[in-house]
């Protein structure tokens, strides 16, 4: 009897294996004649050499899936015993829309046309700006087609930054070091990133730094490579902050910069580096700009209208 191991990197266990180890029990019972044992992250497989052949390409092919979808079901597995793909199975179609598969099921797909034209410049421009008011959800598509460039290893790491100004309240009041005075700030963020990668695999992101998110002075001075870099609130930086910024980018790093125009929490006498930014660019090659409106807002109903509300008065 012969005897392969199957070591699965970058796979929550959990997700993977389904409760209770439900899926390795489906393929097992598939396959009587082999013994089929997952320990850690590893998976033990003995048996004569077709049967092995056999899991070892089924085992490939729900990789594959749960690197897609972010998750394996029952459903799934009998969809692949049968030779038919579980999209399949499940009469699903791939949606166009759609950016990643994140936890629990969860689909992230750009939900409005501005949206749709973020992700699509996304892929053909290495800069983009993606300005908007609040609720547009500039941040969280952003976030997503970071992750999906990690996932899909178009990029080694994703760099998330945003600077440290204050909304109205003193971050020197805060206890800690900057990074951790301006983390609560940053929740947004996580939180995303919560919704796109399971706990473990994420943790294990930020802990080795393949995922990294600072507050914008801890970029000075650094060359950023093969990275996917995300600026938040850059409404909020000063022309200088915004070139030091603009010229961290590596040979093979993509940004996205994204910023509301209406809320800046600068002080009156100084220029905002987002707007100065706009203003400068336009015209090069290379830099695509997608402006978010009112009819982008994905929260509660009523933000759209009072959005126009603040408007009009500004007006």
């Amino acid at each position: 009897m012969l005897e392969k191991i199957i070591t699965l990197e970058d796979v929550s266990m959990v997700d993977f294996l389904g409760i209770h180890n439900t899926n390795i029990r489906e393929v097992a019972a598939a396959f009587p004649q082999s013994k089929i044992i997952s320990r850690g992250n590893e998976i033990r497989i003995q048996g004569t050499a077709p049967e092995i052949m056999k899991i070892t390409e089924l085992l490939d092919s729900l990789v594959v899936h749960y690197q897609k979808y972010g998750k394996v079901t029952n459903d799934n597995v009998r969809g692949y015993l049968t030779g038919i793909t579980a999209t399949q199975a499940k009469h699903v179609e791939d949606d166009d829309d759609v950016i990643i598969y994140g936890n629990k099921g969860l689909v992230v797909k750009a939900k409005t046309p501005n949206q749709k034209l973020l992700v699509e410049q996304a892929y053909k421009y290495d800069l983009v700006f993606a300005v908007g008011p609040a609720g547009t959800g500039k941040t969280y598509t952003a976030v997503a087609i970071a992750v999906r460039a990690l996932k899909n290893k178009e990029v080694r790491k994703i760099i998330i930054t945003r600077p440290a100004v204050e909304a109205g309240e003193n971050l020197g009041f805060l206890p800690g070091d900057l990074k951790e005075k301006i983390d609560p700030y940053l929740r947004p963020i996580y939180d995303a990133l919560d919704d796109m990668i399971a706990p473990e695999k994420l943790k294990l992101y930020l802990e080795s730094r393949v995922i990294e998110i600072a507050p914008l002075a801890y970029m000075r001075g650094r060359t950023l490579n093969n990275a996917f870099i995300l600026l938040d609130e850059a409404q909020n930086t000063t022309p200088m902050q915004m070139k030091m910024f603009l010229t961290r980018m590596g040979p093979s790093s993509k940004a996205i910069i994204t910023g509301d125009k209406s809320q800046i929490d600068l002080p009156k006498n100084q220029k905002s580096g987002l707007i100065d930014s706009l203003n400068l660019l336009k015209g090069i090659k290379g830099i695509s700009f997608v402006e978010l409106d009112g009819s982008d807002v994905v929260r509660h109903r009523l933000v759209k209208d009072i959005l126009a509300a603040y408007e009009k008065s500004e007006q």
